[in-house]
């Protein structure tokens, strides 16, 4: 087995959401950490995609060289322990794949830019907290506090992708709320995707949607 598909997504992009619609189409996927290499009894114990993608090209040449008994990873970067790894920013070793790689899909989930930036903000701590404390590509330590600086971010982001990527037949951007999104997958890996919707929502995200509805009923 082969890494075939790298989603290049930020957190809350819409990175669940891909994970299960791969998982469900037969893809064997890594979602930010591989719990079956993880020690049950030392809760420390975490091992990170984003992390053996560094094992793998620093000690071995090859950034998928730690990750061959699955075809698809979701979501690649972490903050944990003192670490902040974002192997999606990384222009060298995106480089490194390509040229090791040639036929490897890269999928890059999106939503709306300030839909995203409010969800990592509410997201635990992670726009409160990890992002403005850490070391992010694009992101200094003590930036990202506010929703206009993860905006500039996450849209700085994608523009990187999209100039890094141009005219790369096997590359996607991927709006995971446009109504096509599902098609487009489906064109883009060349198989029936047989799920499509939205996973891993924001409590507070899920609370305004039911609260929108019950509004609707009562219309």
């Amino acid at each position: 087995m082969t890494v075939e598909i790298i989603n290049l997504g930020l957190p809350k992009s819409g990175t669940t959401t891909l994970k299960h619609a791969l998982t469900q189409a037969g893809f064997s996927v890594a979602d930010h950490r591989i719990k079956s290499r993880e020690d049950p009894n030392d809760p420390a114990d975490r091992v990170f995609v984003g992390d053996l993608m560094y094992q793998g090209l620093f000690k071995y040449g090859d950034p998928l060289a730690l990750l061959n008994d699955h075809d698809a990873l979701t979501e690649i970067s972490f903050i944990y322990g003192g670490n902040s790894v974002w192997p999606q920013c990384d222009h060298a070793l995106l480089l490194a794949l390509r040229k090791l790689h040639p036929k490897l899909c890269f999928i890059a989930t999106r939503r709306d830019t300030e839909h995203m930036a409010r969800s990592i903000m509410r997201w635990n701590n992670l726009g409160k907290l990890r992002i403005p404390l850490s070391t992010v590509p694009g992101l200094p330590v003590g930036y990202g506090h506010e929703i206009d600086e993860q905006m500039i971010w996450i849209d700085g982001h994608y523009e990187a992708l999209a100039h890094w990527f141009r005219n790369d037949p096997l590359y996607l951007e991927l709006d995971v709320a446009a109504p096509d999104a599902r098609l487009r997958l489906e064109r883009f890996l060349g198989c029936p995707v047989p799920w499509w919707g939205q996973s891993n929502i924001n409590p507070e995200d899920r609370a305004a949607q039911d609260g929108s509805a019950e509004q609707d009923s009562a219309r």
